[in-house]
């Protein structure tokens, strides 16, 4: 990373102020909720290790991620006293690691049960005899992905007593995920929370102690206050996109966008009118047209879906990528007054008055989140915090 950092003409800035203004948005929609920070997917693109630091430095409870190896790169990068949920896993997975590096772990299949007890007495067997498994239990509320489905929970949690009683697992929570917290009037929350509740209500009866539950991540946070519960997993929200910008956008939310990807334009060129521009001339410029070249491509997460469509900010002033996207370079009509050397800004947060990820999704026939997550590895992450912008 060093060395990317000493030469490359692309960069995105990752405002650490941004991520605690966001993350102090998160409160003040759920107020006393314990809350777990989504850092799947290298925090969203934004930089796992300065992500997380960040929001333990700010208090957050937990983290998530998907990943099991995820999760114990993250637990060797923050060390121990935060609690990490991963719940991406196959059979044959490293679960003695996880457990010995003390990363809470989802069930939600009945082979996951016997896999994880079989890992704790193996672990136990190595030496360390207090080993114990810290779990929380996935029931399928209508995702349809992933959890018990209703029929076989009561057997799930026969099983997961039974492993309690032997002190090999400790029950952290009940969880599940909506399907349509971004829609607001579909209904189907409230029908979700209706399964969460009798599963629930049917494993106390049955016995099983469960302290928390968790369900609500960015959508159900600001439109299912109903549905926080113990403890909410705000994901997009953190990184200041909207998780549904046609409800509201991030900027009506009061979200800052903690990245903004920007570029050195690299050249000019003035192109007679009617000159076919980039490969396969999928466009051809109608006048004398000044561009320029931006060296981002879709080596780098920008998609080709981009080409001809996607706004771009420079000097202060709106333009646009011509033509197609090419592996490591656009090409970009240019305003007055701009030459080479001078920053391009492809999106960023609207107080800048620049594009954001979420206008990026809107032309690019996808959402926000895959904008900032595909972001490729080989753009430099610069960290900054700007605690005075958050004001």
């Amino acid at each position: 990373m060093a060395l990317m950092l000493s030469y490359y003409p692309a960069r995105a800035t990752i405002d650490l102020g941004a991520l605690s203004h966001n993350l102090q948005r998160v409160r003040e929609c759920a107020p006393g909720k314990k809350i777990m920070g989504i850092v799947k997917a290298d925090a969203y693109g934004h930089g796992r290790a300065h992500v997380a630091r960040t929001l333990i430095d700010e208090g957050v409870e937990y983290l998530g991620v998907a990943q099991l190896g995820e999760a114990l790169a993250l637990r060797e990068e923050v060390g121990d006293g935060t609690h990490i949920l991963s719940w991406v896993f196959s059979q044959g997975a490293p679960l003695e690691d996880a457990i010995k590096k003390n990363i809470d772990i989802s069930l939600g299949a009945m082979w996951a049960i016997d896999d994880v007890c079989q890992a704790v007495k193996n672990v136990r067997h190595g030496g360390q005899v207090n080993a114990c498994a810290r779990v929380h239990i996935k029931v399928d509320t209508g995702m349809s992905r992933g959890g018990f489905s209703v029929e076989e929970f009561p057997e799930a949690c026969e099983k997961i007593m039974r492993c309690v009683s032997e002190g090999v697992f400790h029950v952290v929570a009940l969880w599940s995920h909506f399907a349509r917290a971004d829609e607001p009037e579909s209904g189907t929350c409230e029908k979700q929370c209706a399964i969460f509740d009798a599963a629930y209500e049917q494993a106390c009866n049955m016995g099983l102690d469960i302290p928390m539950r968790h369900i609500s991540a960015s959508g159900g946070i600001l439109w299912h206050p109903y549905a926080h519960y113990d403890m909410v997993r705000p994901g997009i929200m953190l990184y200041g996109l909207s998780p549904s910008p046609d409800i509201a956008t991030a900027s009506e939310l009061n979200l800052r966008a903690v990245m903004t990807l920007s570029a050195d334009v690299m050249n000019e060129r003035i192109i007679e009118g009617g000159t076919g521009v980039s490969y396969g001339h999928t466009e051809h410029v109608g006048e004398n047209t000044r561009v320029g070249v931006v060296p981002l491509g879709y080596a780098d997460g920008i998609s080709r879906l981009a080409s001809s469509v996607a706004p771009v900010s420079i000097n202060g002033k709106r333009t646009r990528i011509v033509g197609r996207v090419c592996m490591d370079q656009c090409i970009v009509e240019l305003p007055e007054d701009v030459h080479p050397g001078d920053k391009a800004v492809l999106f960023g947060d609207a107080h800048d008055n620049v594009p954001t990820a979420d206008e990026w999704g809107s032309v690019t026939q996808t959402i926000g989140y895959e904008v900032v997550t595909t972001l490729g590895a080989r753009v430099p992450r610069v960290y900054v915090d700007r605690k005075e912008t958050n004001v």
